[in-house]
């Protein structure tokens, strides 16, 4: 497994650099688009002071916020393209107007990125999203002052769960539902992991060669859940569902060969299960060359 080198991104703010993955014939690029703050102790109601301290506390930034990286994961493969989310959109909402859980949530980068990978928006045949929040869909449903998604070849597609419970129509023919182990593109399967939504869905690479990668959406928001799986997170719809996602997935993620795609874990988002003492945690793959 190779990581490519890092491009650089316009400003400087905690959703990084474009980089890279080859994964047997397959290229997986992270795209940023931006970052939201997410409180802590909102986010994670059964947290105390203890649990934000330690190791934890560099999870923090200076406010006191979990910073979680937005955008969007490009898998090619012999010159397709597709996309696993699309952004939060070229949006700049201060903390006291988003959610009381919430600090500030920006996007806008995306698509400078993807141009940065030498892809066109025109060249994406299919967006796969882990689930329809507004921070995963923005640039496919909500790119801002009126404008058409730059997305314009693209199919949308989302488990029919997740459609069920969209607020608009789902009947275009550029909307595809997609069932629990379905193929979506060439190596990449649906994997539907209720809990954060009814729908969610993680996707599953599999490169060959003992290869894969998940990229497993918002199972996990922050490394810190890792060892705490059983930890409720308020935004949750189906805590308990979320809960048995998060166990099935720590399971998955501990088979050799497998590397996960963590969209929210900011700086990091490239990496693979390691523990330790019997105790979970990200081993980030950044960097890293072998």
């Amino acid at each position: 497994m190779a990581m490519a080198t890092s491009w650089n991104t316009p400003g400087n703010t905690p959703a990084g650099a474009p980089r890279s993955l080859t994964l047997g014939e397959h290229k997986v690029t992270w795209l940023p688009d931006g970052h939201v703050q997410l409180d802590p102790r909102g986010w994670l109601p059964e947290t105390g002071a203890d649990d934000w301290a330690g190791g934890n506390a560099a999870l923090l930034d200076a406010e006191g916020y979990l910073v979680a990286s937005i955008g969007a994961l490009l898998i090619e493969y012999r010159g397709r393209a597709m996309l696993v989310d699309a952004g939060f959109g070229p949006h700049d909402i201060a903390a006291e107007h988003t959610h009381p859980v919430l600090g500030v949530l920006v996007g806008g980068l995306l698509p400078a990125a993807l141009e940065s990978a030498g892809v066109k928006p025109g060249d994406v045949e299919l967006i796969a999203f882990s689930h329809l929040h507004d921070d995963h869909f923005g640039w496919a449903f909500r790119p801002g002052q009126g404008a058409a998604s730059p997305f314009s070849s693209a199919v949308f597609a989302a488990s029919a769960a997740e459609w069920n419970n969209w607020p608009q129509p789902a009947d275009s023919p550029r909307v595809r539902e997609l069932a629990d182990g379905e193929e979506v593109f060439p190596g990449v399967t649906a994997w539907v992991t209720p809990g954060h939504t009814a729908g969610h869905t993680a996707y599953v690479l599999d490169a060959g060669g003992g290869q894969r990668l998940i990229a497993f959406g918002d199972v996990f928001h922050t490394p810190a859940q890792l060892a705490r799986p059983e930890w409720r997170v308020s935004m949750d719809a189906l805590p308990e569902q979320a809960i048995a996602s998060r166990r099935r997935l720590l399971t998955e993620l501990a088979r050799p060969g497998t590397v996960a795609f963590a969209n929210h874990f900011s700086g990091s988002v490239f990496g693979r299960l390691a523990e330790g003492s019997g105790t979970a945690s990200w081993e980030s793959l950044e960097g890293i060359h072998d």
